[in-house]
């Protein structure tokens, strides 16, 4: 023990420094201070990844995110409806004869102007691809199966409240605001294209 003298002449005794004293005291409060900011740290991590993971599609829709389609049997002139994340698609090979028609279409004359072209991938003109949803209250339009009325546009005709869409799927008359809706599309091949 050392002894230290004071100005007032008396002498106290003092404790060697050991690892009880401040010096070791502040290590052992900085463990403990990071210590239990790193565990809540990882428990606020652990709480979050469920609530985030969460908002990830589901495996079921990411199994349909995209779809790919066969077309080498459909004929220029037909058409056909497809499946693509639960609604339903139209897949049409336009004959020259509808591409040239959609082509003569003014486009001032349009409520929701777009060309064939804007509407179809470059060197592939002659197939339409589109959601088979009218876009005025969501039914399905009649034209692709043989047989069925395609409207006054010779392109599809929607039954529940009469819009006709012109073999470009653009609407020309009816309550539908827009066209019929082009998904994103790709051709893997001549005969293959993927959806989504």
């Amino acid at each position: 023990m050392a002894t230290v003298e004071h100005t007032d002449g008396t002498a106290h005794g003092t404790a060697h420094a050991g690892p009880d004293t401040a010096e070791g005291g502040v290590r052992r409060r900085d463990f403990i201070n990071v210590a239990a900011v790193s565990f809540a740290g990882v428990g606020g991590l652990a709480t979050l990844y469920p609530l985030v993971n969460q908002m990830n599609p589901a495996a079921d829709v990411l199994a349909l995110a995209s779809t790919e389609v066969d077309i080498s049997r459909i004929q220029p002139g037909q058409a056909i409806k497809t499946i693509f994340r639960k609604q339903p698609v139209f897949i049409r090979n336009l004959t020259p004869a509808e591409i040239q028609q959609a082509n003569a279409v003014p486009l001032g004359g349009l409520r929701d102007p777009q060309t064939l072209a804007e509407r179809t991938r470059d060197g592939k003109a002659n197939w339409l691809i589109t959601m088979a949803v009218c876009t005025h209250l969501g039914c399905v339009p009649l034209g692709a199966s043989e047989g069925e009325n395609r409207g006054e546009y010779g392109g599809y005709f929607c039954p529940c409240h009469g819009s006709h869409y012109d073999t470009a799927a653009r609407i020309r008359k009816g309550p539908a605001p827009t066209n019929l809706e082009v998904p994103e599309f790709q051709f893997l091949s001549d005969t293959v294209v993927k959806i989504g």
